[in-house]
């Protein structure tokens, strides 16, 4: 039985793009290509809050105590290596018993599972199909992988994924990649992080469409030329421009003048929920 190291298993309902208000069960993985030490810092400079409180691990021993940040990643213990004590092993046998723990009515309806990260496309694509096959999970109808779109999708996944899709009783099923392409805000390489082959193959699956975090009207001209660049590849799926701000105070300064900048240049705006509701606290 295949085992998934997980940072977070937690219901709440979708913050963010296409299934946004969604009741949905969030899979955090852990593990992460990038860091984006970048976002909510001044052009060219690297947030240190993460690795502030990394300073200090050992003194926490559940998510729930972690620090929130204003600057990076907001769910920097999900790849930092500083936390991966918090993050353990479990076989997907308990994965699906958990589920069904924290599902309002103990089994699948209307609820959309998530698998998040970190980047869950890393190294997990061998366990998913044993989670999947569960007999727990055979009422589950939609998944979305959130992802930064680098990873490829190994041929043995890619097939049971659209097998998967076709298994669907009365509908098919349907599976959704959430793809957060990382600009330069980021602080990461764009030749890593842009990567149109990989999002390409995915709309080959299922459903793809990209969500850039911006703060500026400099952000969202390099979103535009961006997105030029995937649908000069062959990508179809639609765009979307997203405030960045992990807390409320930084959030709060940016969400009407993106989705201004979203109508601006005829692109989807798409709020982050879980912010303004719940704080954007650690398992919601």
């Amino acid at each position: 039985m295949s085992k998934l190291k997980i940072a977070e298993l937690f219901y709440s309902i979708q913050g963010e793009g296409r299934y946004m208000g969604v009741p949905s069960v969030f899979l955090r993985t852990f593990g992460c290509n990038f860091k984006c030490a970048g976002f909510g810092m001044p052009k060219g400079e690297s947030s240190i809050e993460a690795e502030d409180i990394a300073q200090v691990a050992h003194m926490f021993t559940k998510y729930e105590d972690l620090p929130l940040v204003s600057t990076g990643c907001d769910s920097y213990a999900s790849w930092h290596p500083d936390f991966k004590n918090l993050s353990p092993m479990i076989e997907t046998d308990g994965i699906a018993d958990r589920i069904m723990e924290i599902l309002p009515f103990g089994e699948w309806r209307d609820e959309h599972l998530v698998i998040t990260g970190g980047e869950p496309l890393l190294g997990w694509q061998r366990a998913y199909p044993d989670l999947l096959s569960n007999p727990k999970m055979a009422s589950l109808k939609e998944i979305t992988f959130e992802t930064n779109g680098t990873q490829k999708l190994t041929p043995e996944f890619k097939e049971y994924l659209t097998n998967w899709q076709l298994d669907g009783r009365g509908f098919p099923n349907e599976v959704t990649f959430s793809v957060s392409a990382k600009l330069s805000n980021s602080g990461e390489s764009r030749a890593e992080a842009i990567r149109p082959d990989v999002v390409c193959e995915y709309e080959e699956v299922g459903y793809a469409y990209l969500k850039f975090v911006v703060a500026s009207e400099a952000d969202a001209m390099e979103a535009i030329m961006t997105g030029g660049i995937y649908r000069a590849a062959g990508f179809k799926g639609p765009i979307y421009l997203m405030p960045v701000g992990g807390v409320e105070s930084v959030y709060s300064l940016n969400n009407r003048r993106v989705a201004e900048l979203a109508m601006k240049h005829g692109l989807r705006y798409s709020d982050r929920l879980q912010v303004p509701l719940f704080k954007n606290e650690w398992g919601t």
